[in-house]
């Protein structure tokens, strides 16, 4: 069981505006409590036309992991499957009070879900989402800004993101923001991913 971080709620120092989308002002503050259907509106899924390709060639003096940028006959559509189970989980880490979220009026256009590791002192971002009608308008840049700040609060010394080799998209939003391919996981899902298409990429932004 994680122990809950008492929230400091945010000051007008910390707290983000700007014109985003059809002259509505966007704000960007802490998440207080996990909104679990406009979770999964958000983040349903997402289709690509382009994947990383990932092979392996392993033999005693060398061990080379590669990511090779490939078309596809036809696109890739992945849509994630409702957990609730996650859902109660993800609702503990917002508790401890790094999540973030972006809003429009009283509307959630946003949200980062991260979780402070303390042993290794990362800033682990479960979900990075924002509403596909906000998208393309500067908010995810503003939100993972946001999110960084809170890493650098709380003395933390990396970001870490999970995606797939086949979310050609959200790498390069995350290289955008400063992120860079930190590992990849050949067997993160499943004993077979190189062979069922999809991979394990962990992105990752240096704080210090």
């Amino acid at each position: 069981m994680r122990a809950p971080r008492t929230e400091v709620p945010l000051g007008e120092s910390k707290t983000m505006r700007d014109v985003i989308h059809n002259g509505h002002e966007t704000e960007i503050r802490l998440l207080r409590e996990l909104d679990a259907n406009r979770l999964h509106e958000i983040g349903a899924g997402y289709t690509s036309s382009v994947i990383y390709r990932v092979k392996k060639t392993e033999d005693d003096a060398h061990t080379t992991i590669t990511m090779a940028l490939e078309e596809l006959e036809k696109p890739y559509d992945k849509r994630w499957e409702v957990d609730h189970d996650m859902d109660v989980s993800y609702e503990t880490v917002v508790q401890q009070g790094h999540s973030l979220g972006a809003y429009a009026g009283e509307k959630l256009v946003g949200i980062a879900i991260a979780e402070v590791i303390a042993w290794n002192r990362t800033l682990w971002v479960w979900e990075f989402h924002i509403d596909p009608e906000y998208r393309g308008k500067g908010l995810g840049r503003h939100l993972m800004e946001r999110l960084a700040e809170e890493g650098r609060s709380a003395r933390c010394r990396v970001m870490v993101c999970e995606t797939q080799n086949t979310n050609v998209g959200a790498i390069r939003f995350y290289r955008r923001a400063g992120f860079e391919v930190g590992a990849i996981d050949l067997s993160y899902y499943t004993n077979h991913d190189c062979t069922d298409f999809e991979v394990a990429v962990f992105m990752k932004r240096f704080l210090e």
